[in-house]
């Protein structure tokens, strides 16, 4: 019973919070913004059919400055780093701290999972499973812990071997669901959110329980991930391309913080302040990226009640997580993060350009209503570059061309550059090679950016139609650690 109330106390308070269950006024600025990239997107690839010169690519211009701008912005903000500045260092904090794990037909990985959470310096006060409906070997996996299956709706009592081990079993429902019957059972003051294919570097979590006890006014932290995508062929060029993908992602997250307007955490290694995440009604079932939109609600209720809140990325709580290994696994994962951030964008297009939110409103989200259109703008400059080509207006491919070279130049000169600073502010040097920085950035614009964009297409259509599920990754990588460990 009193569950029950809890729960419908939280589903209560998310109703009042949710700008999808409580849309907010859309101001005249957030729409100014809104319609100036679509009417600059139609503009820009018209000139394809009036102009003759360098303007017939005007779509491929406008893409590469605007992400030029980006890369200036990014690397201005995170120069701090040059002295390995923001890195989170263990400590000796005391805060109590639970982990959730929401884990559906995750038992080939289960264990390694758990043993590496259970040897983190200053190990968690609760590792909580929470079992989304799983139908596998679950149980088999967690018997070897000395659990056994509690009803549904229920917890376990905690593991003989490991007493902050419990298991929480639920009907399925998705994995804000379970995050949001899980939050319940938490008393710890900090709860962090790993996924079951999602392995924390020992001192992560200690560096976790520093960055809050060294900043009160701090919510919602993301942990540094590397992807592992196993050892096949297409699972080495995957990894190749997506570690320096994430070293991008996160130092551009550093960048952003330094504004106050980090958005993004990611699901597979995030801390909250359980409280934080409480009052604001806990995790949203209804969205595909159930993490970034919870940040928007932590940002707008901060702002609302005035509270000094902050979220950070912790450059010492690092992570590997099980990363796609083949295009459509790729495709897939990267239709349902955009579509969930297409979601997301609409739901808080109020905070676009609105002062009251700071720089989050006036700067972030400006840039977050343009990215919904990169992918577009990205995959037609390609598509208007090979028109081109095939017409053989070889008197335009030159300064096409130029203009390209000028741009990995550019792209080149920052990948070598952040390497040494992701190091520095990290201490992760593993996989960051230059050689193979170099060949990933020369490459990346004809290959794996085009997946990208085309995957964000996908999302465009599944945010469109509405037509998007959770899919279950397959586990390509964690299985050959389990046997390294062995």
């Amino acid at each position: 019973m009193l569950q029950r109330t809890a729960a419908d106390a939280l589903a209560q308070t998310f109703a009042k919070q949710s700008p999808r269950l409580n849309p907010r006024r859309v101001g005249w600025p957030s729409r100014a913004i809104t319609a100036l990239v679509y009417v600059a997107f139609i503009a820009l690839v018209v000139q394809a059919f009036l102009r003759q010169g360098i303007l017939v690519w005007a779509v491929g211009v406008a893409y590469i400055l605007y992400d030029t701008a980006l890369l200036i912005f990014t690397a201005i903000e995170i120069w701090p780093l040059r002295h390995g500045a923001g890195r989170a260092a263990a400590s000796d904090a005391t805060a109590s701290l639970a982990i959730i794990v929401a884990a559906r037909n995750e038992a080939a990985v289960l264990d390694v999972t758990i043993d590496r959470l259970a040897a983190q310096d200053g190990a968690p006060d609760l590792i909580l499973i929470a079992d989304d409906g799983s139908d596998d070997a679950t149980p088999e996996a967690l018997a070897r812990y000395g659990l056994t299956p509690p009803d549904i709706g229920a917890i376990s009592p905690p593991a003989p071997g490991l007493p902050s081990l419990r298991w929480l079993r639920l009907p399925h429902g998705g994995k804000a669901r379970a995050l949001n019957a899980a939050l319940l059972h938490v008393p710890q003051d900090i709860v962090v959110t790993v996924d079951a294919d999602t392995l924390l570097e020992p001192g992560a979590i200690a560096a976790m329980r520093g960055a809050f006890a060294a900043e009160p006014a701090l919510v919602a932290a993301t942990g540094v991930i590397r992807p592992m995508c196993g050892p096949s062929l297409s699972g080495r060029l995957f990894e190749w391309f997506q570690t320096y993908e994430y070293v991008r992602n996160f130092l551009s997250r550093y960048a952003w913080e330094r504004l106050n307007g980090l958005l993004l955490v990611s699901g597979a290694f995030a801390a909250f302040r359980t409280k934080a995440v409480i009052e604001v009604g806990g995790f949203d079932p209804d969205c595909l990226v159930e993490d970034y939109e919870l940040i928007h609600r932590l940002h707008r209720f901060a702002h609302d009640s005035g509270r000094d809140w902050r979220v950070r990325v912790v450059g010492g709580a690092l992570a590997s997580t099980d990363a796609p290994a083949t295009l459509p696994a790729f495709l897939r994962q990267r239709r349902r993060w955009f579509g969930g951030f297409l979601q997301t964008q609409h739901w808080n297009r109020d905070m676009v350009a609105n002062r009251r939110f700071g720089k989050l409103g006036t700067a972030m989200l400006p840039v977050k209503a343009a990215d919904t259109m990169q992918p577009v703008f990205g995959l037609t400059a390609f598509a208007i570059l090979i028109v081109v080509l095939v017409t053989g207006r070889l008197h335009i491919v030159l300064p096409i061309l130029i203009i390209m070279i000028a741009k990995i130049a550019i792209d080149l000169t920052f990948h070598l550059a952040s390497l040494t600073l992701y190091s520095r502010w990290t201490g992760q040097t593993k996989g960051l090679r230059f050689g193979p920085a170099l060949a990933a950035a020369m490459l990346e614009p004809f290959s794996f950016q085009l997946f990208r964009h085309w995957g964000a297409i996908l999302g465009w259509k599944a945010f469109l139609t509405g037509r998007e599920t959770w899919a279950r990754q397959s586990r390509t990588a964690i299985a050959e650690v389990k046997r390294d460990e062995a």
